[in-house]
């Protein structure tokens, strides 16, 4: 399948250039200033991230991220068709007064139950085969399933390449009984009882349900349940899209009511797997690098003089 960069920022190279990894000719190099280090410029898919320092929740810093968003349509890539994108994603806050408005039953406190977004297969009786083994893994994990919700979308923009793959969407709220022992677990709490739930979905109803293979989400149709993300505190919207057409395919987005106080926006340029909606983007957490995960792990990743690593 063609792969092609949109819109490159770099000029192209001559075989015979020695430095393949400067920066292009017309490019001054800039030195360490501030929060900015020359040791971390690379070529990689784009992130942005938007936020209220006060903590406010609005509609407008959605938007404002979906714009950034778009901006970074020269970092991310297509295929063949201009319109199957390699993947865009956006990581925002639960949209709690949204939630309430749009969920069809009660919703414990905000912060005491966890949600989700679910690619699942998009035939009704695989779907509802799922479903029913996901809610024997929750009562498996101890939570209680609150509530399912189909997540509208706009497919009329895909190409045919992403849309031949399109998973079914759904959105999954759970949180502890209301008779547990020492109330409801909330915030990181619940988020650590949350995780195993979704790690469980994706290994264990990730191939088959019942013994029997079940048309998957995946390109190769190999994968029949995978969340995006299931937490208290920030819930993921992605997809086998372009920046343009995140905000557009997902409804839930360009709503009034759909509110966050951050938002963190990545657009995908797939460099070593075929594009496919489970692999959109990784924003269920902030993108991690490999110097950052070598700075943890033995506290020499940092440049000299950076602070990052260093033991308080």
């Amino acid at each position: 399948m063609e792969r092609r960069l949109i819109n490159p920022t770099r000029a192209p190279r001559r075989p015979t250039d020695p430095h393949p990894t400067d920066p292009a000719p017309n490019v001054k190099a800039a030195a360490e200033h501030g929060l900015y280090a020359p040791a971390y410029e690379h070529d990689a898919c784009g992130v942005s991230f938007v936020v209220d320092l006060h903590g406010r929740r609005s509609h407008r810093l959605v938007q404002q991220a979906l714009t950034s968003l778009c901006n970074l349509e020269h970092r991310g890539a297509t295929g063949a068709e201009e319109n199957s994108g390699d993947g865009a994603g956006i990581l925002v806050g639960v949209p709690d007064r949204f939630l309430r408005s749009v969920v069809g039953t009660e919703l414990p406190p905000a912060g005491h139950y966890a949600a989700g977004i679910g690619f699942l297969p998009r035939d009704d009786g695989d779907a509802r085969a799922v479903t029913d083994a996901i809610e024997d893994l929750v009562l498996d994990e101890g939570l209680c399933t609150i509530a399912w919700r189909d997540v509208p979308v706009d497919p009329s923009m895909l190409g045919s390449w992403a849309l031949d793959a399109m998973p079914r969407f759904v959105m999954l709220i759970v949180a502890d009984p209301e008779d547990r022992p020492g109330g409801r677990r909330s915030g990181i709490d619940l988020d650590r009882a949350a995780y195993p739930l979704r790690k469980r979905i994706e290994h264990e109803l990730g191939q088959d349900v019942g013994g029997e293979t079940v048309e998957g989400v995946g390109v190769d149709g190999g994968e029949t349940a995978y969340f995006a993300s299931l937490s208290s505190r920030t819930i993921v919207y992605k997809g086998m899209l372009t920046t343009p057409q995140l905000g557009a395919f997902f409804a839930d987005l360009t709503d009034e009511r759909f509110e966050s106080s951050l938002a963190l926006v990545h657009s995908r340029f797939s460099t070593n797997t075929f594009p496919s909606w489970p692999l959109a983007t990784r924003t269920a957490t902030s993108p991690t690098t490999v110097r950052s995960t070598r700075c943890r792990a033995t506290r020499t990743g940092c440049g000299p003089g950076r602070r990052c690593c260093r033991p308080t």
